[in-house]
């Protein structure tokens, strides 16, 4: 979901849209993206002409899955898949729309993400059961995945999962966010026809904001290779369809039929993820977040609950390590789980 919180003014929405990272880590992780990242790694036919672009590293009999946040690919994890393959062989990949995959069709949902998610597991020979990591709306995927597919997962860590069921803990934050996305998807469109008349990048002021700033931890390569992939229509079609299908996924609650048995389940909730909130909203937001959060974990016998301090919603970025530390976790509960 990225920083649904964040309110009007284009710098805001910009954020929303592009979710770049800021980076508060400060030990052992790589604190810049590789330039590996500015080429596609493996990709992977799903067949009907479509590809998904696959990142594996290291080795072992445990396959870790990294499942990145709404409107990320696997770059946003380039400081925790080298520490996680010191320990397992770990899978990041670009969702279809995004990075170097092929665009999908549309909606955008849970639904197509789950498909898609199966078709590579197939298709790449990824061993099961996975320890499935998901970061925001990647962790309501991975859910929807566990759900359908008990037997591919071993274990789930879920980074930050976004808070469900908001309007019911923040009405009026719901009601202006209902009112500011009308001038949300305006803008998106704008930026959607402007790529389809390939006029991106664009010297008029307010299409700039469609492609953002560099991004301070990448290379002049990689920023480059990353504005072309976001001046393409397939990208802002993906984009929509993504954030059109998010009241889908987070007005409602969770569901109380939703239940994954003993599988071990981990959730990471970060520290200060309305941080810009406005203050007559966070109170209601907080409460949302930790209701949700409580339900996921009610939703496993073996479910646990970690705060982790200095973070913003991006744990993955703010405290690489404390993610590596709960997969290492995950990793010796699923192999105990298999005796």
């Amino acid at each position: 979901m990225g920083r649904k919180y964040l309110k009007a003014g284009s710098a805001l929405l910009l954020a929303m849209v592009l979710g770049q990272a800021t980076d508060a880590s400060h030990a052992a992780a790589p604190q810049r993206m590789p330039d590996s990242y500015a080429q596609a790694a493996k990709l992977i036919d799903l067949g009907h002409g479509r590809q998904l672009n696959l990142r594996c590293s290291g080795s072992g009999p445990q396959t870790v899955l990294l499942e990145a946040g709404a409107l990320n690919d696997s770059s946003t994890w380039f400081k925790v898949q080298p520490l996680l393959a010191a320990h397992a062989r770990v899978c990041a990949y670009d969702r279809a729309g995004f990075g170097f995959s092929s665009e999908g069709p549309l909606p955008r949902n849970l639904d197509a993400d789950v498909a898609d998610l199966h078709a590579l597991i197939q298709r790449a020979g990824l061993a099961t059961p996975l320890v499935m990591v998901g970061h925001s709306l990647g962790s309501n995927i991975v859910r929807q995945y566990a759900s359908r597919y008990p037997a591919d997962v071993g274990a789930m860590v879920l980074l930050d999962p976004p808070a469900q069921d908001i309007g019911r803990f923040a009405p009026g934050w719901q009601k202006d966010e209902d009112t500011l996305s009308v001038q949300r998807f305006a803008f998106l469109h704008r930026c959607e026809a402007a790529a389809e008349k390939h006029a991106l990048p664009s010297t008029d002021p307010e299409l700039r904001q469609c492609l953002g700033e560099a991004d301070p931890l990448a290379s002049a390569r990689l920023n480059a290779v990353n504005l072309a992939h976001m001046s393409k229509p397939a990208f802002w079609h993906t984009v929509l369809s993504v954030l059109q299908n998010n009241p889908a996924v987070f007005k409602p609650p969770v569901s109380k039929q939703e239940t994954h048995g003993s599988t071990p389940l981990l959730v990471l909730s970060a520290a200060n993820t309305y941080a810009d909130a406005l203050p007559r909203d966070r109170k209601g937001l907080e409460e949302a977040r930790a209701h949700t959060q409580a339900q996921i974990v009610a939703t496993s016998s073996r479910g646990t609950l970690v705060h982790v301090p200095d973070t913003s919603h991006d744990i993955q970025i703010d405290q690489p390590e404390a993610v590596a530390k709960a997969v290492e976790q995950a990793l010796r509960m699923a192999r105990h789980a298999l005796g």
